[in-house]
């Protein structure tokens, strides 16, 4: 019995399929999804996603946002969320090093202008994260860091 994963953004339909296999990153650690899950809600942080469907593995790269889980089906309303193959690398690293600028200038920064370097510098770190592992030539497969990214 497969899931049914929908990932979503503000922008588009990122995914609609059903799925062996779902790895999501939650606010409070990673989080497995197999069919017959029991329901929730929850908040996700920045970070890799991938879902399993037969023998290939997808990574994608999500800005944060909520997942809700019931029934065999697993909606993802992401921030953002791109595929390993949209990203550019570039743009990722520059976007990084934007955020560490914003980060060591910490004190000329109010405490909402610190939260968003914060969270700019983590999205630009799951989307060079997701991005190398396509470049590397390890097929795409994913696999978790130990802080979760």
């Amino acid at each position: 019995m497969p899931l049914n994963l929908q990932i979503v953004t503000a922008e588009r339909v990122v995914y609609n399929d059903e799925v062996d296999f779902v790895s999501a990153p939650g606010s409070d650690g990673s989080l497995g999804i197999l069919p017959r899950h029991a329901p929730l809600l929850s908040t996700l942080k920045s970070g890799e996603l991938h879902y399993r469907k037969g023998g290939d593995e997808v990574s994608l790269a999500i800005g944060g946002g909520f997942i809700e889980i019931v029934n065999n089906k697993v909606i993802v309303l992401a921030d953002s969320a791109e595929r390993s193959e949209e990203i550019d690398l570039s743009r990722a690293e520059e976007a990084r090093n934007r955020a560490e600028q914003a980060l060591n200038s910490r004190g000329a920064l109010a405490p909402e202008e610190l939260a968003m370097a914060e969270a700019s510098l983590r999205r630009a770190l799951a989307r060079i994260d997701v991005a190398q592992r396509r470049k590397g030539g390890r097929g795409g497969v994913p696999r978790m860091s130990s802080d979760g990214r």
